[in-house]
């Protein structure tokens, strides 16, 4: 398991950068995500991937960007 930890913050534009978008292998050998919206009232959203999934997430999301202009 990595030591790495990705943190992705929201943008200026779409009025989110105190937003978190956490990302990690976890002990449990998935991908964790996270998503903390920073609002003291709300618990932070996470989902687990397993290996699998996390390769489909992750073919999904490039071509989703590559229709971005």
């Amino acid at each position: 398991m990595s030591d790495v930890r990705l943190i992705f913050g929201g943008s200026e534009k779409s009025e989110t950068p105190e937003h978190e978008l956490e990302c990690y292998a976890n002990f449990q050998n998935d991908i964790y995500i996270n998503i903390d919206m920073c609002i003291e009232t709300t618990n932070p959203a996470f989902i687990c991937l397993n290996k699998q999934t996390a390769i489909k997430f992750h073919r999904e999301l490039k071509k989703q960007i590559s229709f971005l202009k």
